[in-house]
């Protein structure tokens, strides 16, 4: 009998890994579900402070990230396949589907209700709240919510790296976005043409980084860091005459 378990548990195992292309290992647990409307106009902006979803290279294959997920806003940009677990709810699942989405948004915590019923982004829960679209893709939009299996991944973006610079004199506040590769950053470091070095920036907010330096009138170039370590250069990528509000592509990415 304990053979015959142990074989049964092998074989699916080998089904299961097969037919998510990947070792089941790296998998974990946790639950979906959706906001921001059928076309998901819902879900631009949010808490990692990307504002037109389509212009920053997400689109609507989106989530925002419970509280143990999302991480101060560390997890922002990073990248995660998620399955519908159809050994659950078999009803409720598109077998065979599965969809990488971006980390945009924070799921904020709703301790006024438990955990399994209706407060589902509350620690320690490990919960995505996808794009209605998004979550469509794997699961029947009447479930509402269900159990999912899901894993980082690399993310994979067109183009390169935008930067958005925002702030005033003496304070510059930069958005970095459409970053491929691990996709959440670690570390920044930014250069104008009149100086020597390279100055480290502060994670202000979400993927908002920020500088306390005059850099008016000076072409600049930043420096990222992947949580991975993996480090690219845009050297110039805005032009001397840049101004707040103005964003520009690099020609780099991860």
């Amino acid at each position: 009998m304990g053979k015959f378990i142990l074989s049964g548990l092998i074989l699916f195992v080998v089904f299961f890994t097969t037919e998510l292309g990947v070792s089941s290992a790296v998998w974990q647990r946790a639950h979906a579900t959706f906001y921001g409307g059928s076309d998901a106009s819902g879900t631009m902006g949010g808490a990692c402070g990307y504002g037109n979803l389509y212009t920053d290279g997400y689109g609507i294959k989106t989530a925002a990230l419970s509280t143990v997920l999302f991480n101060d806003g560390k997890s922002c940009g990073g990248c995660y396949r998620i399955v519908c677990d159809a050994r659950q709810v078999p009803q409720w699942c598109l077998r065979g589907t599965s969809i990488v989405v971006t980390a945009t948004n924070f799921c904020p915590p709703n301790l006024a209700l438990p955990n399994d019923n209706g407060g589902w982004c509350n620690p320690p829960r490990p919960h995505f709240d996808m794009s209605q679209p998004a979550f469509q893709t794997i699961a029947k939009y009447k479930a509402g919510i269900v159990p999912i299996l899901y894993r980082k991944v690399g993310c994979k973006r067109s183009g390169g790296i935008r930067f958005t610079i925002n702030g005033r004199d003496y304070f510059e506040l930069v958005l970095i976005s459409n970053i491929g590769g691990a996709g959440e950053i670690s570390r920044v470091w930014v250069k104008g043409s009149r100086m020597n070095d390279w100055e480290s920036m502060t994670r202000n907010w979400g993927a908002n980084w920020q500088s306390l330096r005059y850099l008016n009138g000076q072409s600049l170039s930043f420096r990222i860091q992947l949580r991975n370590g993996k480090t690219r250069t845009a050297n110039n990528v805005a032009p001397s005459n840049w101004r707040f509000g103005q964003s520009f592509t690099s020609n780099v990415q991860f």
